[in-house]
């Protein structure tokens, strides 16, 4: 596809009547890496869950492959990757189960998985390091690792878009690496990514263009800002605290 995969115009979004994203308007086009960059706070990740609809305009649009978002179904054209797997601990799925839950909105629920989607499942391992890991609970793998496992999951649907909620916050350099490698691998076939970022790292090469939001406006959209104080040091881990865990995927139930 050539041309707009999202476009929000004049978004506007409200928490108990205090606004948190004013008038902001994006688009990102087909083949686009674009980073959603700003402070905690600044109503970046508010931005992405109101693009795919896990929190309502109080007025605006937002197109999604040039349909209108309220009309849009074609779920599966799109992976999600929220911040934390959230039931990670605590739920006895391999990693292996994990990722093939991927493949669920391409397939349907009722219908079984077939050697598509054992190909797909595996590909999307081996493209993130965890070939070695897919028998494993996902309860033993390190934070790193588990968010490995999300971007799998999301790799497995094929999808054409892929959205990522500070998928490197907190995580170890290996598992940083890991991303940018499979993001490359999804951008170099095609696909367009929306990635929220405090600081990009080893993704920076990648991003085609940032998006920074200040107080819920898009004060800068253009080409990546170089870091300034101690974020520039190259020592420098972000470990900064976050919101409350993401929901773990569009189609939860």
């Amino acid at each position: 596809m050539t041309g707009p995969v999202i476009t929000v115009t004049h978004g506007v979004v409200g928490y108990d009547g205090r606004p948190v994203l004013r008038d902001v308007s994006l688009t990102v086009s087909a083949g686009e890496v674009v980073a959603v960059l700003g402070a905690n706070g600044s109503g970046k990740s508010t931005l992405i869950r109101a693009v795919l609809g896990l929190v309502p305009l109080s007025s605006g649009e937002v197109t999604l492959f040039g349909t209108a978002q309220r009309r849009f179904r074609q779920w599966h054209r799109i992976g999600y990757v929220p911040q934390r797997l959230g039931a990670g601990s605590g739920v006895p799925a391999t990693v292996r189960e994990v990722v093939a839950s991927g493949r669920l909105a391409r397939r349907g629920v009722l219908r079984p998985a077939g050697a598509p989607d054992r190909a797909a499942v595996a590909e999307a391992l081996a493209a993130v390091g965890l070939t070695d890991r897919a028998g494993d609970p996902v309860a033993t793998l390190s934070g790193g690792q588990q968010q490995r496992t999300l971007i799998a999951r999301a790799l497995a649907g094929r999808p054409e878009l892929l959205v990522l909620d500070e998928p490197t916050a907190g995580v170890d350099m290996a598992s940083q690496e890991a991303f940018a490698e499979a993001l490359t691998g999804f951008v170099d076939g095609g696909g367009t990514v929306l990635l929220v970022a405090h600081e990009l790292g080893p993704l920076r090469p990648l991003i085609s263009r940032a998006v920074v939001v200040h107080q819920g406006g898009i004060a800068h959209d253009g080409a990546v800002p170089e870091p300034a104080g101690h974020h520039a040091a190259p020592d420098h881990d972000h470990v900064h605290p976050h919101g409350p865990d993401e929901p773990v995927g569009l189609w939860s139930s």
